[in-house]
C-alpha cells in the first residue's frame, strides 16, 4: 500500500536529491508499523524532516569548536582547557561522543567509545547502546551491523518507525497532539515552531 507519492515527498523534503529511494522506502516500512493514516504520515514526516534537516543528515554532528562545547556539554566541558584540548583534537568528533555520551545509555567509559560507536545514526536519531541493542533485537539483525544499517535509506526510516511505535506516538498522532509528540522524540519542546510548521503543511499535502 502507498502511503506517500514523490510528489508529495518532494513537496516535504524539498532539494533532497534521493525522493525515489526514500519514498521507496517510506512505503515499503511505513505500514508495517501502522504509520498508514494521512495524519499519522504527515506527523512522522514532519518530526523527522525537522531532525534530519529534510532527509540529509543521517549521523549526529559533532565538529564544535570549543566555546560551543562550553555551551552545548557545559556538564562534561567545565573549563576552557579541556574543551580547547578536545576541539583541537584531530579525531575530535570520535573524542567529543566517546566523551559526552559514557558511561549512560548503556554506554561504557570514554575509554571504551561506545559514546563513537552508538551517537546519534537515523532519522530520528537513535542514541546510546541500549537503543542500538533493543532495535537490533527487534529486527533480528546483528548489533554490530546496526551503525551502518542506521546509515541507509531503510535502516533509517525503520529506526525510525521503531522508535515511533516503541513511543506510542501514533495514538498522539491520531489525536494530532504535535506537542505530546514532539516530546516524546526530543525530550523537550526544542524547535516546536518549525515542527508545527512543518507539520500543518504536510497535512494540507497529504489532504488531512
Amino acid at each position: 500500500m502507498s502511503v506517500i507519492t514523490q510528489q508529495q515527498l518532494s513537496q516535504m523534503i524539498p532539494g533532497n536529491p534521493y525522493i525515489a529511494q526514500w519514498c521507496d522506502a517510506l512505503n515499503e516500512i511505513l505500514p508495517v508499523y501502522e504509520i498508514n493514516t494521512p495524519v499519522r504520515v504527515a506527523a512522522f514526516m514532519a518530526q523527522c524532516a525537522h531532525e534530519s534537516g529534510y532527509f540529509r543528515f543521517l549521523k549526529e554532528n559533532l565538529n564544535y569548536k570549543a566555546a560551543s562545547l562550553r555551551k552545548v556539554f557545559p556538564k562534561y566541558f567545565t573549563d576552557d582547557a579541556t574543551a580547547e584540548r578536545y576541539a583541537s583534537l584531530p579525531n575530535k568528533q570520535e573524542a567529543i561522543a566517546s566523551r559526552v555520551y559514557a558511561n549512560r545509555m548503556g554506554n561504557g567509559d570514554e575509554a571504551s567509545g561506545d559514546g563513537f560507536r552508538y551517537l546519534g545514526r537515523g532519522l530520528i536519531q537513535l542514541t546510546g547502546k541500549n537503543n542500538y541493542t533493543l532495535f537490533a533485537a527487534a529486527i533480528d539483525t546483528p548489533l554490530e551491523q546496526i551503525p551502518e544499517y542506521l546509515q541507509t535509506f531503510e535502516g533509517a526510516v525503520q529506526s525510525a518507525c521503531w522508535f515511533w511505535e516503541q513511543n506510542n506516538i501514533n495514538k498522539f498522532a491520531d489525536s494530532r497532539d504535535i506537542i505530546t509528540m514532539s516530546k516524546r522524540i526530543n525530550g523537550g519542546t526544542i524547535g516546536m515552531e518549525d515542527r508545527i510548521q512543518k507539520y500543518d503543511k504536510y497535512l494540507k499535502i497529504l489532504g488531512a
